[in-house]
């Protein structure tokens, strides 16, 4: 059945993007995770990670268990050196030539392909080089501030093993992992009465935070004031080359897709807007799909741009990412808490079955949405064509699961 022909009563709940543990994330374990998606009645769930995805195996093992068709991603964060010279942001707010990547239905996770083992571990040793680096400045600054944590990049990582349960080499840890830590050691170390007034020493800034518990909001403030471009716990990252992140997704046999921020950002960001030139961007890039996290953007601006890229023959998906500690619903909303309108939430679950339709094909040794390389399948004439021929077909691989699944 075609996405299309689904009613809106009849349509399968889709969330394209969420964050697992041990990457920072709402979740605590795998197993949350899926029996939160079952309860809420999400039937594709697509999975993001940086970096690591050991968690995929236990994350499809427990999906098939509850009838949750597995979307399995990635994220890579990369450079356009001329973009950033020319100061023009993409979908980093703060940051020019800074850009979030993300790859869809990979299917060679393992074994991983001579290119791929290559490469990611290239991108891990940036990584791993950089937070450890990033923690040791955090920790000089709060002694330098009366608070001394003993925080190092080793313990940082129990910590994460400790909320997880995981392995210690599937943990590569990120900014809001440094951010919980040290919120962590306040806690710890700080009485609740004396708290509010210490972060705002500790921060060299007046805290967001209402109440003295309010651990969210003092990860944001921790990574505002001390870990940002500027600040005097911040680090600079070894970033890697846009070519170097597209090619290891589609060497782990997925495709690129773009995260928008859109009005996430105000003004728009310079790479995103007008939305015919950005659309053109992405094509001269090689980018045929689309992602939002709709809870960071207006109904008016999530439609605008959704419609438009629809039209002009991209790829798109919405999804909720979970990486911070707020544990809220799996099904995607708009900003203000906002439903997402009916005929959104059909290109967005038709964007959920062009990449179920990839990942099939490509783990069937054929063709799927795109190439290899990264190019449109080239047995259909038109982009349209071509995403209408991959709903279909995925919509019939998430039916024909989900009824063995029962």
């Amino acid at each position: 059945m075609a996405a299309k022909d689904f009613t809106p009563t009849s349509r399968p709940k889709v969330n394209a993007h969420i964050h697992l543990p041990p990457n920072f994330s709402a979740f605590t374990t795998v197993a949350q995770t899926v029996e939160l998606a079952a309860k809420e009645s999400i039937a594709v769930l697509g999975v993001s990670n940086y970096y690591d995805y050991n968690v995929y195996g236990d994350f499809g093992v427990l999906a098939r268990g509850r009838g949750v068709y597995p979307l399995f991603g990635m994220e890579i964060i990369c450079m356009h050196d001329d973009l950033k010279t020319a100061g023009i942001k993409i979908n980093d707010p703060a940051n020019p030539g800074k850009m979030y990547l993300c790859g869809k239905g990979l299917s060679k996770l393992e074994p991983m392909t001579a290119t791929a083992t290559r490469l990611l571990g290239q991108f891990r040793d940036n990584d791993v080089s950089r937070i450890a680096r990033m923690i040791d400045a955090t920790e000089k600054v709060f002694t330098a501030r009366g608070v001394s944590t003993g925080l190092n990049h080793d313990r940082v990582i129990d910590m994460v093993v400790r909320r997880h349960g995981c392995e210690r080499s599937t943990v590569f840890l990120q900014e809001r992992h440094v951010a919980q830590a040290f919120q962590e050691a306040i806690f710890a170390k700080v009485p609740a009465a004396d708290r509010l007034e210490k972060m705002n020493i500790l921060f060299g800034a007046k805290t967001s935070a209402k109440t003295p518990d309010d651990a969210v909001a003092v990860q944001n403030d921790l990574r505002s004031h001390l870990l940002k471009v500027g600040k005097p716990a911040y680090i600079d990252e070894a970033f890697v080359t846009f070519r170097d992140a597209y090619e290891l997704i589609h060497a782990m046999g997925g495709f690129a897709c773009y995260p928008l921020l859109a009005d996430a950002a105000s003004p728009i960001n310079a790479f995103e807007t007008p939305i015919e030139q950005f659309i053109a961007g992405l094509k001269q890039r090689n980018i045929h799909a689309t992602e939002f996290i709709p809870n960071r953007n207006s109904i008016e601006i999530l439609t605008a741009y959704t419609k438009t890229m629809r039209a002009a023959g991209l790829v798109v998906t919405a999804g909720t990412e979970h990486n911070t500690l707020d544990l809220i619903p799996l099904e995607p909303v708009c900003k203000g808490n906002l439903p997402i309108p009916e005929e959104l939430k059909a290109i967005y679950w038709e964007g959920a079955c062009v990449i179920a339709a990839h990942q099939f094909l490509t783990l069937h040794g054929q063709t799927g949405y795109v190439d290899a390389d990264g190019r449109p399948n080239a047995e259909y004439p038109d982009a349209d064509t071509r995403i209408k021929a991959f709903a279909k077909l995925g919509a019939a691989v998430i039916r024909r699961y989900q009824e063995t699944a029962k």
